[in-house]
């Protein structure tokens, strides 16, 4: 049983090819989780929801996409959080999503992930990748190793 302070979040490793992954620069904002950090899309679960509800939901909301399939990870819990974390395709070019939360989104390699950071556009200088985002996909990718 968790603690009823903790709160549960849905997000998505989405993998478009060759080996690139879909991820959102969080807002510079001050306050907010990881402002300013790469992440991945998604979010908390609404009263109600299943993680599988919410994915589909976040994704939709947030970039206006819908995967063909979305398989569950993991769950990762820390003292504050439970991640389901799901992974699936992303089909379409960047260039085909609408950015409707966040301050940027990218592509990036598994070189950057293991690196930490990314370089983006829209900041016009690299930024960190949220840690436990981070460890998240290092974890995808040792469990998946032959895609990479």
């Amino acid at each position: 049983m968790t603690h009823p302070s903790v709160k549960h979040v849905a997000i998505a490793i989405l993998q478009s090819s060759p080996n690139q992954y879909l991820m959102q620069l969080r807002d510079p904002i001050p306050g907010i989780v990881h402002p300013g950090h790469w992440g991945m899309f998604g979010g908390h679960l609404d009263p109600g929801e299943t993680p599988e509800e919410c994915i589909w939901r976040e994704l939709a909301e947030e970039i206006c996409y819908t995967p063909p399939a979305l398989s569950l990870f993991c769950e990762d819990h820390d003292v504050t959080v439970v991640r389901h974390v799901f992974y699936g395709a992303l089909t379409v070019p960047v260039s085909a999503l609408t950015l409707q939360e966040g301050w940027d989104l990218g592509l990036l390699t598994p070189a950057q992930i293991q690196t930490g950071e990314a370089y983006s556009a829209i900041a016009q200088r690299n930024c960190p990748i949220g840690a436990p985002h981070q460890r998240l996909l290092l974890d995808f990718f040792r469990h998946f190793a032959e895609i990479i």
